[in-house]
């Protein structure tokens, strides 16, 4: 499930900001539908937003207003602006891809290995 990449992740302080990346491999994998999932230790990953290729985008309701995906098709990338990032927004979060959006990331067709944010002063 290695075929996405995350990066970006990193320590910063409550209030702050960070931006995620995830490179996919071009024309191998469906990428209609990209999700951004949190997993804290000890808990199943969390759906946090998605998009589709239509340009449709959905998020769970505690990102709401601080959380954005956008999607960059010439350099194969989608990436997650966070912004206000809070103490609960820590873990390991993971891109997917596949043909629609969905809430559970083995659902998807391909993930990544992920990448570590924590929030903390």
């Amino acid at each position: 499930q290695a075929q996405l990449v995350e990066s970006g992740g990193g320590l910063v302080q409550p209030g702050g900001s960070l931006t995620l990346s995830c490179t996919y491999p071009e024309r191998t994998l469906n990428t209609d539908a990209m999700a951004w999932f949190r997993q804290a230790p000890g808990n199943e990953p969390a759906f946090v937003g998605g998009m589709l290729w239509t340009g449709y985008k959905t998020y769970t309701d505690s990102v709401k207003g601080r959380f954005t995906i956008s999607r960059d098709n010439a350099k194969s990338t989608v990436y997650l602006q966070m912004n206000s990032l809070k103490s609960d927004d820590s873990g390991v979060y993971h891109c997917a891809a596949g043909g629609r959006l969905e809430f559970n990331l083995n659902q998807y067709d391909h993930w990544g290995q992920g990448t570590q944010v924590t929030v903390s002063s």
